[in-house]
């Protein structure tokens, strides 16, 4: 199985990078953007065929180590 884990910063959280790419963006003259956010994406390849167990086992990963809670939020895709 297959879980997928993006994090993000909060809302409210400044983004600074997304903000050089923002930047960065507009000075390359698109300026169609309006807001830049940006985060990661975590690819896991999993030994376990129960859905149930794999997401409780994957949130304990995002909550222990993958995400930092405080300024971060995730959210958790099985395939």
């Amino acid at each position: 199985m297959k879980a997928i884990v993006n994090v993000f910063l909060k809302a409210g959280v400044l983004d600074s990078q997304g903000k050089a790419v923002h930047h960065a963006l507009d000075s390359l003259r698109f300026d169609e953007v309006e807001d830049v956010r940006v985060g990661k994406q975590i690819i896991l390849k999993l030994d376990e065929t129960d859905k149930e167990k794999a997401m409780s086992r994957v949130t304990e990963m995002c909550e222990e180590l993958l995400a930092n809670t405080v300024i971060e939020d995730y959210n958790i895709e099985l395939a």
